[in-house]
């Protein structure tokens, strides 16, 4: 589960999300921000999403929450050009992108996608 946060972007907001996380047990397995014209916006996966939304909503924490389409690549150049035509051919909106893990040639990302089914099928995840 992925859990997309909206902050101000000023110093001490993402350690207030990570505080909040850690105070309930809660490991980050993967994160990704993005600061944009005053706001950033952070994609947490947290390796348990119960605790994570007891944290968030015990700290006033506003968040929105999606599926994970989990993707294993080979790393080499072209592969995340062909999934993300794959996507693109299947007319899929993503929302975000981003890599969990790498373990010796192999790359996982975590994709991010407005409908979660369609970016399976596409992938042939289903």
């Amino acid at each position: 589960t992925d859990f997309a946060i909206r902050l101000s972007h000023r110093p001490g907001e993402l350690a207030r999300v990570a505080t909040a996380l850690a105070r309930y047990g809660v490991n980050i397995k993967s994160l990704t921000a993005l600061a944009l014209d005053g706001d950033a916006l952070v994609h947490i996966l947290p390796d348990e999403a119960d605790a994570a939304r007891s944290a968030f909503a015990a700290n006033d924490i506003a968040f929105e929450e999606t599926e994970v389409v989990s993707v294993l690549l080979e790393n080499r150049a072209g592969e995340v050009a062909r999934v993300a035509a794959q996507l693109a051919e299947a007319k899929v909106n993503l929302r975000a992108i981003y890599v969990t893990g790498i373990v010796d040639n192999l790359v996982e990302l975590a994709i991010i996608a407005e409908d979660v089914e369609k970016a399976r099928d596409a992938l042939g995840e289903s």
